[in-house]
């Protein structure tokens, strides 16, 4: 049986249902006081975050990091304040900017939290027997991986604009180091920006925690091309995960989307060209049902060529 949340079994939703019930019992969420240090799990975790920063934290970033309410953050911050545990001050840099630093008492509470912290941890690993234990440590691992995947967020953007560019920029950078000769994109063949901009291409970025992390982009024939658009494939390009965020399915993610906008546009194939240096790429897409073909452009870069039939 399924349910009206996206399709999504009603068995599942229970299940997840039940694991963040007891969850939250079970590391204390539920109490007036976490850790018994009379402030909420919010302004505790808020807490941490600021000292996990050794010369503080921008407001932003942190209200990004843990995607919290900009008036809740700042209800949050007055309290810490009050009690004397962080200062907001306008950045050195900008002084449009507030930055969030633990004060001495601060970081002794800090100190304390994470002792805390600790303890309720134990209480969850001391009862456990043999490789019951290790079983609870992996299982929470895991559910760490899933919980992050499911994160991230994919959105279309303007190619040209920071985010776009900042993950084009690491891309090249990147290339540069894992191709044996290197890598310019001025010797490549060119890319507009114009070309992966909507309405007829897209440029897609992965978000985690308001960080860019990944991208891709697609683009379609242009309507100058003697055949007709809809019967000529759409190419994906400039595909790349940060290589601290792969193993979480960004790539496959950002495939998927970019395959349903390609479907959406009346693509009837999707093609890409990829370098032999890229070997967990090709896995990707070999295991997305892309299939080696004969060379159909001659960028200089590529050794391999892929085309997919929608």
């Amino acid at each position: 049986m399924t349910s009206a949340t996206g399709g999504i079994a009603a068995d599942a939703l229970a299940q997840v249902r039940r694991t963040n019930r007891l969850l939250t019992q079970r590391v204390g969420a539920l109490q007036d006081g976490y850790l018994a240090r009379g402030r909420s799990l919010g302004a505790s975790r808020l807490l941490w975050e600021v000292g996990a920063r050794e010369k503080g934290e921008d407001v932003r970033s942190l209200r990004d990091r843990l995607g919290l309410d900009s008036g809740y953050v700042s209800r949050l911050l007055r309290s810490l304040e009050g009690e004397g545990l962080v200062t907001v001050t306008p950045s050195s840099v900008d002084r449009r900017v507030r930055v969030v630093s633990l004060t001495a008492a601060g970081r002794r509470e800090r100190r304390l939290l994470d002792q805390r912290s600790d303890a309720v941890a134990a209480s969850m690993l001391e009862p456990l027997q043999g490789g019951q234990r290790d079983r609870l440590v992996a299982a929470m691992a895991e559910l760490e991986r899933l919980l992050t995947a499911s994160m991230v967020e994919v959105r279309a953007v303007d190619p040209a604009g920071p985010d776009a560019q900042h993950c084009l920029a690491a891309y090249y950078q990147e290339l540069d180091r894992r191709f044996q000769a290197g890598y310019d994109p001025e010797q490549g063949l060119p890319v507009d920006p114009e070309e992966m901009r909507a309405p007829p291409g897209v440029f897609l970025v992965a978000y985690l925690l308001g960080k860019a992390v990944g991208c891709g982009g697609l683009r379609l024939p242009s309507a100058h091309q003697e055949m007709d658009q809809a019967t000529r494939p759409a190419e994906v390009k400039r595909m790349w995960v940060d290589p601290e965020h792969r193993g979480l399915g960004v790539g496959r993610r950002l495939l998927r989307e970019l395959e349903g906008a390609a479907r959406e546009r009346g693509a009837t194939a999707l093609r890409l060209e990829t370098n032999e240096a890229l070997a967990e790429a090709i896995a990707m897409y070999e295991a997305d049902g892309f299939l080696r073909v004969p060379a159909f452009n001659d960028e200089r870069h590529a050794t391999h060529w892929f085309e997919k039939r929608l």
